[in-house]
């Protein structure tokens, strides 16, 4: 068939975690195991009433939302449908000189690459999966990174950041902050600062956003335009009217935010202590996830044996990391409901 593009033979897609149409104990996307904050169910009901006209393009109020949220100006603002949204427009349109990654991280980058035509440097984590800075040094391309990253759930300092920032003032650096609330430390405050830093975040894991898909980047008001005009080059109104006002009724309820963070992260570190227990590594998270792994058991036997438990968490067919599983932080009782599950595997393997 001569009408498929080339590309198309090629094209490796991102492969989303399962999502699995019956009741399980899900563990393997790193959405929120909590509900929306409560007045975002009203105002996505009131926004209903007027879905017989186009959304705000330009996403004026969800824009001051955000901007008072983070102490900048909405024109340091841009926002997009979901996160992967977001990427995309960067990879379109802020990688002239290509583009370096960590070769084991979000998987859209390579796939983004890929389908965008960009140069593209995968480049090693260290052993014990940190990723070093200095292994980017001489790189002229832009820089992307998760900050905690994903799988690994490891991040870096602000300060070590900002002074590789710093170096390179005619390098744009992204960093992906999907995960930054459950422990990271975010770049945001350093904006003004460095004209060749853009963040990027989404409300998909702590603000209980995921089917919504919001996501947004701040940058100084250069950036932002470059990716308003990819946006209302492609799709004006990418953010529909419920979405915009969900997102701004869970910017506006700040302690449910706070409660909900804190009982995630309370649950990371009993579930870590309680696997650690169990004779697993875990490491260090940043996240509302944890990496762990077995010495006596491979990472997919535990994977299968807890989804024939319809317990589901994630396994990465890779050879780094094939002997890992990534385990979501749920609620208290699926938490508990997941341990008893690894420890009756682990009494019946090893």
């Amino acid at each position: 068939m001569n009408y498929f593009a080339a590309k198309l033979a090629t094209l490796a897609p991102y492969v989303p975690g399962e999502q699995p149409q019956v009741e399980v104990i899900k563990l393997n996307t790193n959405e929120s195991p909590y509900p929306p904050a409560p007045a975002v169910s009203e105002a996505i009901a009131d926004a209903a009433k007027t879905l017989a006209r186009y959304p705000d393009p330009d996403c004026q109020k969800l824009r001051q939302a955000l901007a008072q949220h983070f102490a900048v100006t909405p024109a340091e603002i841009f926002v997009g449908n979901g996160s992967d949204e977001v990427l995309a427009f960067c990879f379109q349109g802020l990688m002239n000189a290509g583009v370096a990654y960590p070769n084991l991280t979000y998987g859209f980058y390579p796939v983004f690459s890929q389908l965008y035509d960009i140069a593209a440097k995968e480049i090693p984590l260290a052993p014990d999966f940190k990723l070093n800075l200095a292994d980017y040094k001489d790189e002229t391309g832009t820089v992307i990174f998760a900050n905690p990253n994903a799988p690994t759930s490891l991040g870096l300092p602000a300060k070590e950041i900002a002074a590789f920032v710093a170096k390179k003032p005619e390098r744009l650096v992204i960093v992906d902050e999907a995960y930054v609330e459950f422990g990271g430390e975010s770049m945001i405050s350093y904006v003004k600062e460095y004209e060749n830093l853009l963040v990027v975040g989404t409300f998909s894991k702590s603000w209980q956003l995921a089917g919504a898909r919001l996501g947004y980047a701040v940058g100084q008001p250069a950036l932002i335009a470059a990716l308003n005009k990819l946006k209302f080059s492609f799709n004006p109104y990418s953010i529909n009217t419920m979405t915009a006002a969900a997102g701004i009724a869970a910017l506006a309820d700040s302690a449910y935010h706070a409660n909900c963070l804190t009982q995630i992260i309370s649950e990371r570190k009993k579930t870590a202590a309680a696997l650690k227990k169990l004779g697993f590594t875990v490491l260090a998270s940043q996240t509302n996830f944890l990496f762990v792994t077995h010495p006596k058991i491979s990472g997919e036997v535990i994977y299968e044996k807890l989804k024939a438990q319809q317990i589901f968490v994630r396994w990465f067919n890779q050879p780094q990391i094939k002997d890992y599983i990534r385990i979501t932080i749920g609620t208290p009782q699926q938490m508990q409901q997941c341990q008893v599950a690894i420890a009756q595997i682990i009494k019946a393997e090893v």
